[in-house]
């Protein structure tokens, strides 16, 4: 397998690089912690101007049709820099969802290729897990096609600056999608505080009336089909993400001296980094197996959960060493690595969990009847 980058991957590569060190360095990641909107708006148009919004979705609904190699290798990007942005949750989940709806859905597409509207899913619920059976939000249908909804969602990014929520919602028969607008009666947004400090809102829904125009699709199997792609993205944000953790403390290792020496002259910070190392590039290497096969059209029922398990769990190590070699002073808000400790953490837990991921890839090796 060849793992070099090609001319145009390069390009790609450098040009999303500079958009994130123009637009959003480290300090617009640190002024944007807790912000109820979350997002640099001039970021976002310089992603929908490049044609990156829609990076995923069909051409023929103003997407760029890019293959998933090309997604992770910007992703990487995106993680490196810890870029705030409502891309993966509009334009790759609810966007790839609306792209497997039918023709009414459709028309929200070129919206969030242009990033003109954002699309944000309402999934999780308290205690309730990542399966379908996880969803309980009562959708009560109503005469003439339409649903009530009752209930409410936990961790739903970026919600007050959604054009409109994509809701999961139990029906009497299965699980239906809905898209409601975030200010429609009923709807209450409450803020999270989370430990990365990123934007995430609580939605309840109160007698929520959702007309017929806006039920989406029915059944759990497109969403777990998008989510699958989702991870593998998510996993290349991750090594991004542990790459320039471990790039910075290196350097940290290199120029700090203790006992007349630079702490990576110590026998054990070298080997604990010469591991990080391996741990990144091995990381790396399943990433691109899995976004390659995904590409190809091949399954990737276990290969994005291994990728997103081992990606996120490397970030998180990574970022944990890093503290150490740091010391004390990494832990204050002075220094960067924080932002990329704390940031480990939340990606590791959000989108299908260590624990879930470890179901999903047993269930696959294993026989399902005994998983």
């Amino acid at each position: 397998m060849d793992l070099d980058l090609t001319t145009e991957q390069q390009m790609l590569r450098d040009s999303v690089r500079g958009l994130c060190a123009r637009h959003c360095d480290l300090t617009v990641v640190r002024r944007l912690e807790d912000d109820p909107v979350g997002y640099p708006r001039d970021l976002w148009e310089q992603l929908g101007a490049l044609g990156l919004l829609g990076m995923t979705l069909p051409e023929q609904h103003g997407g760029s049709g890019m293959t998933m190699l090309d997604a992770a290798i910007v992703y990487t990007e995106l993680g490196r820099a810890l870029v705030p942005t409502p891309h993966f949750a509009s334009a790759v989940l609810s966007g790839g969802l609306l792209a497997r709806a039918g023709a009414t859905a459709a028309a929200w597409l070129p919206l969030i290729s242009s990033g003109e509207a954002i699309v944000v899913p309402a999934w999780l619920e308290a205690g309730g897990g990542y399966g379908p059976a996880g969803v309980t939000l009562a959708a009560t249908p109503t005469p003439g096609g339409g649903y009530r909804l009752d209930g409410s969602k936990r961790h739903v990014p970026f919600a007050s600056a959604a054009t409109r929520l994509l809701v999961l919602a139990r029906t009497p028969e299965d699980i239906v999608f809905v898209l409601v607008d975030p200010a429609a009666a009923g709807v209450t947004l409450t803020q999270h505080k989370t430990v990365a400090s990123d934007t995430q809102y609580r939605v309840d829904f109160a007698g929520v009336e959702v007309a017929p125009d806006d039920v989406v699709l029915h059944g759990w199997a497109p969403w777990d089909h998008v989510m699958h792609d989702g991870i593998v993205l998510l996993a290349a944000q991750a090594v991004g993400g542990a790459h320039h953790a471990l790039e910075i403390t290196t350097q940290y290792a290199k120029d700090r001296h203790q006992f007349d020496k630079p702490l990576g002259a110590f026998q054990a910070l070298a080997h604990y980094l010469a591991d990080a190392v391996t741990a990144v590039d091995g990381a790396e290497t399943l990433v691109y197996e899995a976004a390659w096969a995904a590409t190809e059209g091949r399954s990737t029922s276990r290969l994005a959960p291994m990728a997103k398990l081992f990606a996120c769990r490397t970030f998180r190590d990574v970022t944990a060493t890093a503290q150490q070699i740091f010391g004390g002073v990494g832990f204050t808000l002075d220094y960067d690595i924080q932002l990329y400790f704390r940031r480990a953490k939340q990606l590791e837990l959000s989108w299908w969990d260590s624990r879930h991921l470890e179901q999903l890839i047993a269930a696959d090796v294993l026989d399902p009847v005994a998983v």
